[in-house]
């Protein structure tokens, strides 16, 4: 993917946790907040906007499993072993 497409996927996703975060205001989203990169930030790296999808898809996978487990868990640890292999991948640069 370019970075400008993984921007705009980085993009919807943040506006799905925005939509959640209206929902439930107790979920924080911390591991994505400590990332301190949001969408807007275009002068971040194509590889931190990546790593930022993957554990936003994490939290967001984690926040759907009220409404359906089996699939939100599956997601949730697919979406983390593609956070950790990025996380080094950035980390071997």
């Amino acid at each position: 993917m370019h970075k400008e497409e993984l921007i705009n996927l980085h993009q919807m996703l943040y506006d799905v946790k925005v939509y959640f975060e209206g929902l439930n205001p107790a979920l924080k989203f911390s591991q994505y907040n400590a990332l301190k990169i949001t969408p807007s930030q275009q002068h971040k790296s194509k590889m931190e906007h990546k790593y930022a999808i993957f554990v936003l898809g994490t939290e967001i996978a984690n926040a759907m499993k009220e409404v359906d487990y089996s699939s939100s868990s599956r997601i949730s640890a697919r979406m983390k072993e593609l956070a950790d292999k990025t996380l080094k991948e950035i980390e071997n640069s």
